[in-house]
């Protein structure tokens, strides 16, 4: 008898809605050519049957978008009504256990590389240990934080980084704050063990953060989404927030200088950077970026490349809260895309950053990166290098 008064309430509550859109167009309509409103008929239902997406990573979202939206919850209050495929049991069991489920849900799934499998597994889990952790380094909020994705056997990138546009301290009267992102290299993975190294550089420079999950590529996005936890508990007064890899050259003077610039409506909803807009997955599978039809269908929404990109505090907490309603990604830079569409935002493109490198005859040209805040990519030594130019004050770029 209750399922027969909920499907009532279901067909009543979708009639009256129909009923009122149809006033509304029937007042509103277009007008013929005696003056005289002229009703429109809509050709198509207003309501759908909602149907699961073939693609894993689409059918997922679907299934957080409708069980974060009460609305269409208090429709499918009870399991008995629920489509089987909404009615997804392991939402609610350990999310970081492996999702074998996926073998079966993902049509190729025994077909696809490695690194597929790997995320598909642990595609719901978001909460790793934290190893090594800095909880005192936001202690005096900084005005900007540079955090930077590394492996733990770059040290020679994190080194030349803190010898140069990574120092932390006071820079132009700001002050400046500088972590390294890792993961766990894993033997799995071939990587020798660094761990007591790792520790001892820790301990020495008091700028290491890292988390026990496997430092994979496209696992960069759960290092994306651990990062914005990290930054609502542990530096949650950071005014701006750069973030970008350990191989790019970053121009400190120049984005203080243009963060100081900015007015209180525009520094609250900053996101900027190397906008990539009408872009999709790439199915060629030689290519880095890969994503197959069964895992992912549609265009990727305007997103910053992720060789760095710079945006207020303000922005972080929004993206910590999208984060959550957003399925996970293997390519970090589009997720955060995808956040940012959540927020009803979209990133800014800035001729500033250079992703994709500058034209060959200007590289070795001192000014070239006086108005630039980041160039991709470059070597340790040329980091040092490039710092050494703009901090040296015999420079003169007239």
């Amino acid at each position: 008898m209750a399922l027969l008064r909920r499907r009532l309430k279901l067909v009543v509550t979708v009639t009256m809605v129909n009923f009122f859109i149809f006033i509304i167009i029937s007042r509103h309509g277009s007008q013929d050519k005696n003056g005289r409103h002229k009703v429109l008929i809509p050709s198509k239902p207003f309501w759908t049957k909602l149907a699961p997406s073939s693609a894993y990573w689409n059918r997922q979202q679907q299934i957080l978008d409708i069980k974060k939206n009460p609305i269409l919850m208090t429709n499918y209050s009870t399991t008995d009504v629920m489509p089987d495929w909404l009615n997804d049991t392991n939402l609610t069991s350990d999310p970081c256990r492996p999702d074998f489920r996926v073998t079966t849900q993902v049509k190729d799934y025994n077909s696809l590389p490695t690194r597929f499998k790997d995320f598909l597994l642990y595609m719901r889990c978001r909460s790793y240990p934290i190893m090594i952790d800095q909880p005192d380094i936001c202690k005096d909020p900084p005005f900007l934080l540079l955090a930077v994705k590394s492996l733990a056997p770059h040290f020679d990138r994190r080194q030349a980084i803190r010898q140069s546009w990574g120092r932390a301290g006071v820079t132009a009267n700001q002050t400046v704050v500088t972590i390294f992102l890792l993961g766990n290299a894993t033997a799995g993975d071939h990587h020798p063990d660094l761990s007591e190294m790792l520790h001892y550089e820790s301990n020495l420079h008091k700028d290491i953060i890292q988390w026990d999950y496997r430092d994979s590529f496209f696992n960069l996005t759960v290092k994306e989404v651990l990062f914005l936890e990290w930054i609502q508990t542990r530096c949650p007064g950071a005014r701006f927030i750069f973030k970008g890899d350990d191989d790019v050259f970053v121009n400190t003077y120049r984005i203080l200088d243009f963060l100081k610039s900015l007015s209180v409506p525009k520094a609250r909803d900053l996101f900027v950077g190397d906008v990539i807009t009408n872009a999709g997955p790439h199915r060629d599978k030689r290519v880095k970026y890969f994503i197959p039809e069964s895992m992912y269908t549609g265009s990727y929404p305007p997103y910053a490349g992720g060789g760095g990109y710079l945006y207020s505090g303000d922005i972080a907490t929004r993206l910590h809260n999208a984060s959550q309603h957003v399925a996970l990604y293997p390519i970090d830079d589009v997720y955060t895309g995808m956040c940012m569409r959540k927020i009803g935002l979209a990133p800014e493109k800035h001729k500033g950053f250079r992703t994709f490198n500058i034209e060959e005859k200007y590289r070795s040209n001192p000014c070239a990166y006086k108005s630039l805040m980041l160039v991709h990519p470059r070597t340790p030594q040329e980091i040092i290098k490039i710092w050494d130019w703009l901090s040296s004050p015999d420079l003169n770029c007239q």
